[in-house]
This record gives C-alpha cells, sequence and structure tokens, in this order.
C-alpha cells in the first residue's frame, strides 16, 4: 500500500509555494515506519533539502533545511503553521542528528513523541506550554528543474533516442519505416517534423517552412529523411508531410489519401484541392514498392486548440481512420496521435 501524507492539498500546496515552487516527496513517516530517530535518519540523510513536518493538535511544527547531510553545519528553518498563517525562525547552525537528540534550542524526541522549543524562540513563532505530538513525516523538496529530476530526465531521453537509432523494421522488409503526418491546417505538422530534425542534429533546424497562414504552408507532398547529428547516418524511418486537413474545400482532397497510403505520390507533388491526384498524371507512380508504402501514420494536433476540433473535422478523421483500416487489409493500422 502506497504511504501518504496526513496534510491536506492545500496544506501541501502552501507548504510548496512558501518554500520556493517546491515538489514534495515522502521520505518517512513516523507511524508507518516506525517512531525512531536512526531510523528516519537512515531514511533521510542525504536526500538534499528536506521539510519536517510535526502534527501538534490544531497546528504543524516543521523544520526546512536546504542541506541534511549529516556532517555539516546548517541553520535551519523552525515554522508553525497554523490554519493558512505560517511563522518562523532560523535557528542553528546544527547538524541534522541534533535535531533529534537533547539540544539547548531545539529537537524532537521521536521516540516519546516529544518536541523541546526553547522559550525564546517559542516567543518569536507564537507558542506557549508544552508540546507532543501524534505525527512526523519528511519530506525530500525539489525544484520544479531539481538536478535529480533533470538527470532522470535526461537519462530517458538518451534510452529514447538509442531505441529510435537502432530500430529495424519487422523482417528486413524495408530499410525504413515511412510515417504520415496527417493534422488540421495549422496544427504544426512542419513544426513536429523540424522538431524532430532538431533533436538528432544537436541544433535547431527549419528545413519545413512554418507559418500561419489560414490554407497553411505544406502545399507539396514531402519526404523528409533524418540524418543523425552524432554519426551523420540516416535513420531508420522517413517523415512525409502533406496538405493540412479542412472542413472546407482548402485542404487535403480525401481522395488523394488512398494513393499516398499506397505509395502512389511522389516526393514534391503539388496537391490540388479541385483535382484529386489521377493515374494518369505526371507524378503518379504505377507500381509502387513496398518501401515506397506509408506504414505508419501519426495524427498530429494543436494541443491547444485539440478540444475544439468541429464536428466537420472529427468526421473527416474518422473517414480517414476507416480508409487506413482498408489500406492495412481490414488489421489495425499503425497510427500515432501527437499534439504539438
Amino acid at each position: 500500500m502506497a504511504v501518504t501524507t496526513c496534510l491536506t492539498w492545500m496544506q501541501e500546496k502552501v507548504l510548496q509555494n512558501y518554500f520556493g515552487e517546491k515538489q514534495f516527496s515522502l521520505l518517512y513517516k513516523a507511524s508507518v515506519h516506525g517512531f525512531s530517530s536512526k531510523g528516519l535518519l537512515e531514511r533521510c540523510s542525504n536526500q538534499g533539502p528536506t521539510i519536517t513536518v510535526i502534527y501538534a493538535g490544531d497546528y504543524i511544527v516543521g523544520v526546512y533545511a536546504q542541506n541534511n547531510d549529516k556532517e555539516e553545519y546548517v541553520f535551519i528553518t523552525l515554522f508553525v503553521f497554523q490554519e493558512t498563517e505560517i511563522s518562523e525562525c532560523k535557528i542553528g547552525p546544527f547538524q541534522l542528528p541534533m535535531v533529534f537528540q537533547d539540544n539547548f534550542e531545539f529537537y524532537v524526541n521521536l521516540e516519546r513523541k516529544r518536541m523541546y522549543i526553547s522559550p525564546e524562540t517559542k516567543e518569536k513563532l507564537g507558542l506557549s506550554g508544552y508540546i507532543s505530538f501524534q505525527e512526523c513525516e519528511v519530506f525530500r523538496c525539489e525544484d520544479l528543474l531539481d538536478k535529480r529530476r533533470m538527470e532522470g530526465v535526461i537519462e530517458l531521453k538518451e534510452k529514447l533516442l538509442s531505441a529510435i537509432r537502432t530500430y529495424k523494421p519487422y523482417g528486413d522488409l524495408v530499410h525504413q519505416t515511412r510515417i504520415l503526418l496527417l493534422g488540421p491546417i495549422g496544427a504544426g505538422k512542419s513544426s513536429f517534423l523540424n522538431s524532430v530534425k532538431s533533436i538528432f542534429r544537436g541544433h535547431v533546424t527549419n528545413q519545413a517552412l512554418v507559418g500561419s497562414y489560414t490554407c497553411g504552408t505544406s502545399d507539396k507532398y514531402r519526404t523528409y529523411f533524418i540524418n543523425d547529428g552524432k554519426n551523420a547516418d540516416t535513420l531508420p524511418f522517413i517523415l512525409c508531410d502533406s496538405l493540412g486537413l479542412s472542413e472546407t474545400e482548402e485542404g487535403l482532397c480525401m481522395g488523394d489519401i488512398p494513393y499516398i497510403l499506397k505509395g502512389h505520390i511522389a516526393d514534391r507533388y503539388k496537391f490540388d484541392c479541385t483535382k484529386p491526384i489521377t493515374p494518369g498524371h505526371d507524378n503518379y507512380i504505377g507500381s509502387p514498392l513496398l518501401k515506397d508504402r506509408i506504414h505508419c501514420v501519426a495524427f498530429v494536433f494543436d494541443a491547444n486548440s485539440v478540444e475544439h476540433l468541429s464536428k466537420e473535422m472529427v468526421s473527416k478523421i474518422k473517414r480517414i481512420q476507416r480508409e487506413l483500416i482498408k489500406c492495412a487489409g481490414g488489421s489495425s493500422p499503425r497510427t500515432w496521435i501527437s499534439s504539438f
């Protein structure tokens, strides 16, 4: 069973904001891990900034430490959180174990569930009398772009990039998988394509034209090979860009889609909304090979407007999905959905 905090959602938010937009990760809960100073130190030492929360009746006493290395002396922020008000004072310097041992200014006795605060410090915090508590929790405090979190993101990114670089299409039937990008006009297909190329090249590139024209910027069928910036090899997939979809007659003609999927349309074919491609066209590929066909379709949507797609656009996308199933021979085709 997952260990959960006793803080309410609002209390946690107030504390996170108070200490600088922090993210809390629960490391220790006395009622679960034991009311033991030794156990707490074993679980919580060397975790970077931490916040200790002690539940004492109708208020919370807390300790915020920028560093909880056992060997270092640090100043800590002692605070009292009651309703929505927080009062604080800086005390120390302390080594972390001293907070849980007899100390002249402040200490917590977990085993006896008691807390000592010097009279001077109590006065600063607006406290009085004897303090006992029912629960104690310790959280690791991370910035939203904490180094530890960023290292994890970078490691995951490298694993994903490595998996893509070493990908091999099923059965080696083709050397590169063709991925068709479909989406409404202005959804960001060209921006998506440029982002993919930039990631693998290691610098920003804008090969595909990006703009905000109402009729879109991709008026040609384009096939883009992606070069790997690490070794200049071509990656095992090709991104295919097309005219955007529209509720009106301006966008990609539905009659062109089967020809694109089956590989009949060549690179740089210029779309004509009023004239679907026909077998007699100069750019028509009469006998496309398996490598010329579309093997995967990625729908690209604008994340800011995807929830407001018109009924006509949703209907058109469903028609395209049915066409995909038909071209895949009745089986479910490979489709991705990306918001940009």
